[in-house]
């Protein structure tokens, strides 16, 4: 059965999609959640295309924020599905798009390594403001520092172009306004809008589950060159 491969954004780690990833594996379909992280957009980039090369058939892909740039970059998708993220085109960086919100900017707070964190208080209502008290909490004591320049990362390919795409747009977002989310789903083969903040893999993760089974239910791989 085709698997997915689920992106997570900036500050995110794979665990805040456990809930999606268990959903999908019930039901029998295999989810790859890569570890990003590693220190550039071009090394994140490479791990999700070790991801997508171990499996078997051409993967849906879905990344998250940041996780755009990084699926827009690979090759060898079937499907790629684009949730409140960056569609990135030819010298394009999520930074070069004005990608951060001032209410995401004033949640940032330099570490004396260089790297940045998410104040607590405020990333709960940047990123997880329509979540229950407990997910959200729940959700930002999984956040984790971030490496500087990931968002200034210019992708060396941009897959979109040729695979087809869902984009969809969190219009309840604090994060990534909606507005420049819908600019960037102009570029996409399918758009939906969701009544969702920044994050909907925590608060209504079934919203997610059943747009990729439906993906899957009407999904052909196509064949590896």
């Amino acid at each position: 059965m085709t698997a997915v491969v689920l992106v997570h954004g900036l500050y995110h780690r794979p665990d805040h999609f456990a809930v999606v990833a268990e959903r999908l594996r019930a039901a029998g379909t295999e989810a790859v959640v890569p570890e990003l992280h590693r220190g550039s957009l071009s090394a994140d980039t490479a791990a999700v295309q070790a991801d997508i090369d171990a499996l078997p058939e051409p993967p849906i892909v879905l990344g998250h924020s940041y996780g755009g740039s990084v699926i827009t970059g690979v090759h060898g998708a079937g499907h790629l599905v684009y949730l409140a993220a960056f569609v990135l085109d030819d010298g394009e960086s999520a930074a070069y798009l004005g990608g951060t919100s001032p209410q995401l900017q004033e949640a940032i707070t330099p570490e004396p390594d260089g790297s940045t964190s998410l104040r607590p208080d405020q990333a709960i209502s940047v990123l997880f403001g329509d979540c229950p008290e407990p997910l959200a909490a729940g959700a930002v004591d999984l956040l984790r520092a971030q490496s500087p320049g990931c968002g200034r990362g210019v992708p060396e390919r941009h897959s979109w172009k040729h695979i087809p795409s869902t984009y969809v747009v969190c219009a309840m977002d604090r994060a990534i306004d909606p507005s420049l989310q819908r600019r960037m789903a102009s570029r996409c083969t399918d758009v939906r809008e969701w009544q969702t903040g920044h994050s909907p893999f925590v608060g209504q993760p079934e919203l997610i589950v059943k747009l990729l089974r439906e993906l899957l239910a009407a999904y052909t791989p196509p064949r590896r060159k």
